[in-house]
């Protein structure tokens, strides 16, 4: 089964740079439906009304922390099987034994983050 390249794509990130740099990277490896927020509260709403195929979300963010907000995603039943990759600026392997489908430490690039990806959503 092959990965779509139009499914919906969630980036949780409160800096618009590490925003536009993760955009760039999905684009380059082919995806072309990426939504963005800038903090969980924001995300959160929107994965309420639109299904995600995928959520990349930072681990440290405030005023809700990535882990903060996945522990929110995994506790609503509509939206817990979502995937969901952390991103980290230090190896957070602690983020899959809090429910992230996978995680991936900055700086990376668009293999790496395809790296990451591939286990999660399959192969593209």
């Amino acid at each position: 089964m092959s990965v779509s390249m139009t499914m919906p794509i969630l980036i949780v990130d409160d800096y618009n740079t590490m925003i536009r740099i993760m955009r760039n990277l999905l684009r380059q490896l082919g995806f072309t439906n990426i939504d963005e927020a800038n903090d969980g509260a924001a995300a959160l709403a929107k994965m309420r009304n639109k299904e995600y195929a995928l959520v990349i979300s930072d681990s440290h963010m405030s005023p809700m922390t990535g882990m903060e907000f996945l522990q929110r995603v995994r506790a609503e039943e509509r939206i817990a099987q979502t995937p969901f990759v952390m991103v980290a600026n230090d190896n957070s392997e602690g983020a899959e034994a809090q429910g992230a489908s996978s995680f991936i430490v900055k700086p990376f690039s668009a293999q790496a983050l395809k790296s990451t990806l591939v286990p999660v959503i399959g192969a593209f």
